[in-house]
């Protein structure tokens, strides 16, 4: 009984001493800007948000045009397609999926159509 309290009392204590040295070490230090470590996409993406455009890979919901053959929604575009999901009803639970490809605008279900435009990629 005393050899396993003898543990107990050993474990606490070794593990008090390195969660205190550990805290009182690094406790005030921040983690670098992270602007000069990122690399590669990231390092593009960082730069884009920090250029004003807060929404750099288009992934924001956008929100309808007026959607007449005429004036249908633009849909940005990095590749020759790219799939939409359109909310054919207000208060709808469902999505009506199409897919938009390049110079051939797309009408959706509702009669909403879809046109892609091209975007520069990052």
């Amino acid at each position: 009984m005393a050899s396993l309290c003898r543990q107990i009392v050993r474990a606490n204590a070794c593990r008090n001493l390195v969660l205190s040295t550990a805290r009182r070490g690094y406790a005030d230090k921040m983690m670098p800007d992270p602007m000069e470590h990122a690399t590669g996409l990231e390092k593009k993406e960082l730069l884009a948000i920090q250029s004003g455009n807060d929404d750099p890979f288009n992934m924001k919901v956008l929100q309808k045009a007026a959607g007449t053959r005429d004036n249908p929604t633009l849909v940005p575009s990095c590749f020759d397609a790219r799939i939409v999901g359109c909310i054919c009803e207000e208060h709808s639970t469902a999505i009506n999926w199409l897919w938009v490809h390049k110079n051939h605008p797309r009408r959706c279900e509702c009669g909403h159509w879809y046109k892609l435009i091209e975007k520069t990629p990052l």
